[in-house]
C-alpha cells in the first residue's frame, strides 16, 4: 500500500474499525534513517493497533530503524518481501528478497534482536521461476527458525520483470491452497493470508482453514467493508457506525489537521470511496476530486460533497 496508508488514511479506517490492525505504507530503512524519521513512524494515539511496514535489505539498517520505531508503540514490525516495484528491486528489497532465503533470516534475526515487539514478514507464494511448494517451504522454514513467527501470505507468486505492480496483483494466479497446505506443514507459525478478499463471507471461510486474513486495495476502494469487521470477526458487540456518523467524525478530525497546515487533497483522498454502492456516491467523489486539490480549498468541500448523498443538491 505504498503511498495508500498513510496517517490520514489510518485515522480514517481506525473510525469504521476499532480492532483491525492497520499496516503502514511500506517505509524504508533509508527514509528512517537518512530522513525524517519523525514523518515517517509518528502516527496518531487513536489508530492503534498499528503495524509497521519496513523495506530493506540489510540486517544493520533494519535493526537501527526497528530500534528508533520503538517509541512509536507499534503493535508489530513487518518485513517486507513481496512487494514487486522495480524502484524495490533496485534497492534490492520486497519481493526479490525471497530468493536468498538466507539473508532474509539474517534480516529477520537482527529485527528480532533488536525490537522488543513481535517482527513479521509479508511474503508471495513464489517469485518469477522460483514457485514450487518445496521452495517456498523452504523459505518459510530458513526465516521462522531466524524468530519470526508471523508469516502474511499473498497468495500469488511475484513477476519481477514483464509485469507492473498492478498487473502482479492480478495476473498471476491464485492459490490459497497452497497457503493452507503451509499452514498444514508449520502449525506452529502463524499463518495470515492476502491477495483477491473482498467481502467478509470469503475471509471467515478462509479463517476455517488458516490464522488471519489481510484485506488491501478493497478495504481501500470500499472502506465501509469494516464496519463489521469489530462483530463478525472479532466477535465485539459494539454499534455500527452509519457512514454519515464516519464522514462527520472525520471531518473534525480534518478541521484540526488544516489548522495546523495540512493540505485538504492530502486528507480526503483516502476518503472517496465511503459511500461506495450508495445513492450520491457519484457526486462524491467527482466534487472532492475537482475541488480538494486547490490551493485555496476549505473544508466547505467536503461538506458540500456530503451533501450529494443526502440528496441534497450541491450549490
Amino acid at each position: 500500500m505504498l503511498d495508500w496508508t498513510d496517517r490520514h488514511c489510518r485515522f480514517f479506517l481506525r473510525l469504521i474499525s476499532q480492532h483491525a490492525v492497520l499496516y503502514t505504507e511500506m517505509v524504508t530503512t533509508g527514509a528512517i534513517l537518512h530522513g525524517d524519521a519523525e514523518r515517517h513512524l509518528a502516527m496518531n494515539a487513536a489508530e492503534h493497533p498499528v503495524a509497521l511496514q519496513l523495506g530493506g535489505s540489510d540486517p544493520s539498517d533494519l535493526a537501527k530503524a526497528c530500534k528508533l520505531a520503538e517509541k512509536y508503540d507499534y503493535a508489530e514490525i513487518n518485513l517486507n518481501c513481496g512487494c514487486p516495484s522495480d524502484r524495490v528491486q533496485n534497492g534490492m528489497f520486497g519481493a526479490i528478497m525471497m530468493k536468498n532465503a538466507q539473508i532474509t533470516a539474517n534480516c529477520i534475526s537482527s529485527m528480532v534482536e533488536a525490537s522488543s515487539v513481535p517482527i513479521t514478514i509479508k511474503h508471495r507464494i513464489g517469485v518469477d521461476d522460483y514457485d514450487s511448494y518445496d521452495f517456498l517451504c523452504q523459505f518459510v522454514g530458513t526465516v521462522s527458525e531466524a524468530g519470526c513467527k508471523t508469516f502474511l501470505v499473498h497468495a500469488r507468486k511475484a513477476w519481477l520483470k514483464g509485469l507492473s505492480p498492478k498487473q502482479n496483483r492480478e495476473v498471476p494466479e491464485l492459490n490459497y491452497e497452497r497457503v493452507y497446505q503451509l499452514k498444514r506443514d508449520f502449525p506452529g507459525i502463524e499463518i495470515i493470508i492476502n491477495g483477491g478478499i473482498t467481502t467478509l463471507d470469503e475471509s471467515a471461510s478462509h479463517l476455517d482453514k488458516i490464522d488471519g486474513v489481510m484485506i488491501g486495495r478493497e478495504a481501500y476502494t470500499n472502506p465501509y467493508l469494516l464496519s463489521q469487521v469489530d462483530n463478525l470477526i472479532y466477535g465485539y458487540q459494539t454499534p455500527i457506525k452509519t457512514r454519515e456518523d464516519i464522514a462527520e467524525q472525520f471531518l473534525q478530525y480534518v478541521d484540526n489537521e488544516m489548522s495546523k497546515g495540512v493540505r485538504l487533497h492530502a486528507m480526503t483522498r483516502h476518503i472517496l470511496g465511503l459511500f461506495h454502492g450508495m445513492p450520491g456516491a457519484r457526486q462524491f467523489r467527482r466534487y472532492i476530486s475537482e475541488n480538494a486539490y486547490k490551493p485555496t480549498s476549505t473544508i466547505d468541500v467536503l461538506t458540500t460533497a456530503l451533501k450529494a448523498t443526502s440528496g441534497e443538491s450541491q450549490k
